[in-house]
């Protein structure tokens, strides 16, 4: 079996490589990635990358179909990745996340790829605050990030048949240690927080309702995704990813940190505009067809893995949402140190010369 793994070298990639090498150790698992932020390692035992087989650099935009042949099955991660990139890059995120996602699924699919895993998003709920949301409810998508999921399921869903399963994982937000770790997540941010100053800070009114998942969990359900046949689901599948016990409003997640971390304290922004990014998600689907890959992890495990994490890097920088560790300010870094251009490509003089000749062979 050949694995090919868009945007691995992210936040999520590094546990789906893992997962998926630990569960496939004979199949050849390829990378394929921009490198935005390959460097920002943290934590990490070992390079991650070292558990793949092969690592391209390249960007999605212009993947070449030579990179898809041969392969059985694509996870496809690569995106702008969250709500403040994607409104700061409406026209980039839509380019990346949308119309280069359905043009590779057509490559693939022309190139006898049997499985297509796609990483969407339950953002595409948007504002409900009624009752969970499941496949069928009504989308209403506030952000350039979410617009851009449902403009992609949109584009992938008449390319399913029974030669070419494609799987939507709407997944809820992500959460958990990672080797590139990111804070820009709202379990991530608080866990900081409380141990860089002692402190939550709540920018909203704590109201709004977040599902989460764990990374891992994530990766497990990615790996059942690549297996899945269409009998089991259809063809074309978009699924609410995560547990029903996984459902909080924010303040509750900043209450459980809070548990966990002696001392901290949890302020709440009460002068906040309204969060209208709140819903909450019914996940009976994913049970009901994966019932070997149900989240396994708690949230006050999730607490104590990052708190232990953070804490093993000596982490201690109460301003952190201006560092690296946020996607955004390590994308305007490389822009404004002239490393990117304004579509975020790579300017030729400082970068690597990305194309698909170039790769590493991990021996």
């Amino acid at each position: 079996m050949k694995i090919l793994i868009t945007g691995n070298m992210g936040y999520v990639g590094p546990a789906v490589v893992s997962q998926l090498r630990a569960t496939f150790p004979e199949a050849t698992l390829i990378g394929y990635d921009m490198a935005y932020f390959a460097s920002y390692l943290t934590n990490a035992t070992v390079f991650p990358e070292s558990k793949l087989d092969m690592q391209i650099f390249g960007d999605v935009r212009t993947i070449s179909a030579s990179v898809l042949r041969g392969v059985d099955a694509i996870v496809h991660l690569a995106a702008i990745s969250n709500d403040p990139m994607g409104n700061q890059y409406e026209d980039v995120t839509l380019d990346v996340n949308y119309r280069s996602s359905v043009r590779i699924a057509e490559l693939a699919k022309k190139e006898g790829v049997g499985a297509f895993v796609f990483a969407s998003s339950c953002s595409m709920y948007g504002a409900a605050e009624d009752e969970a949301k499941t496949e069928a409810s009504k989308l209403n998508p506030l952000t350039a990030y979410a617009r851009s999921k449902v403009f992609t399921e949109q584009g992938l869903n008449p390319l399913a048949d029974q030669d070419f399963t494609v799987t939507c994982l709407r997944f809820a937000t992500a959460c958990g240690m990672s080797s590139r770790l990111r804070l820009d997540l709202v379990l991530n941010d608080f866990v900081a927080g409380a141990v860089a100053s002692g402190e939550i800070n709540i920018l909203s009114d704590g109201s709004p309702w977040r599902p989460l998942i764990h990374v891992r969990d994530m990766a497990r359900a990615i790996e059942w995704a690549v297996g899945r046949e269409a009998v089991n689901g259809g063809e074309f599948l978009a699924l609410n990813t995560g547990s029903n016990l996984w459902n909080f409003q924010v303040l509750e997640l900043a209450e459980a940190v809070s548990a966990c971390i002696p001392g901290t304290r949890v302020s709440v922004n009460k002068n906040a505009a309204p969060d209208k990014r709140s819903y909450r998600v019914d996940f009976s689907l994913f049970n009901s067809l994966a019932p070997d890959y149900q989240p396994l992890y708690t949230l006050t495990q999730a607490i104590e893995e990052l708190y232990l994490g953070l804490s093993e890097m000596e982490f201690k920088d109460p301003e952190f949402r201006s560092s690296h560790l946020m996607r955004l300010k390590a994308l305007s870094h490389l822009l404004n140190t002239k490393q990117v251009n304004g579509d975020l490509q790579w300017i030729p003089s400082n970068r690597i010369n990305y194309n698909d000749k170039l790769q590493t062979e991990v021996i």
